[in-house]
């Protein structure tokens, strides 16, 4: 069982930036794969960003490569999102869940804990 908490969030101009964290509690935290994913009002949820359980691989959406940056801590079970060039179409509810690494990492439905969101609103 692992349970996900995620902090960070809040409102920022467009430009700006956010650090998410997401506080995992369990002592399995380091051997599963931690993603991030984001849902705004009306749309489905979508993948943002993972990395593998000791945070070799990384894998991130195409609207966030090179703006975004994910990142874990195993020592402090904690995975974080580095979210820098905030554009208005970031804003959205931002939640971190966990997995094991398979070929569809980037897929909500591989996704076995999740936290309760954090919200993220981007201002233009």
């Amino acid at each position: 069982q692992v349970q996900l908490v995620e902090s960070g969030g809040g409102l920022v101009q467009a430009g700006g930036s956010l650090r998410l964290s997401c506080a995992a509690s369990g002592r399995t935290f380091s051997t599963y794969a931690m993603g991030w994913f984001r849902q705004a009002p009306g749309k489905e949820r979508e993948f943002v960003a993972v990395t593998s359980a000791k945070g070799l691989a990384t894998n991130y959406a195409d609207s966030v490569k090179d703006r975004f940056t994910i990142s874990r801590d195993n020592g402090k079970n904690t995975v974080y999102l580095q979210m820098n060039s905030l554009k208005s179409e970031d804003t959205a509810v931002y939640y971190c869940a966990a997995a094991r690494w398979g070929p569809r990492i980037t897929t909500p439905e591989t996704y076995d804990y999740w936290g309760q969101g954090t919200q993220v609103t981007v201002s233009s």
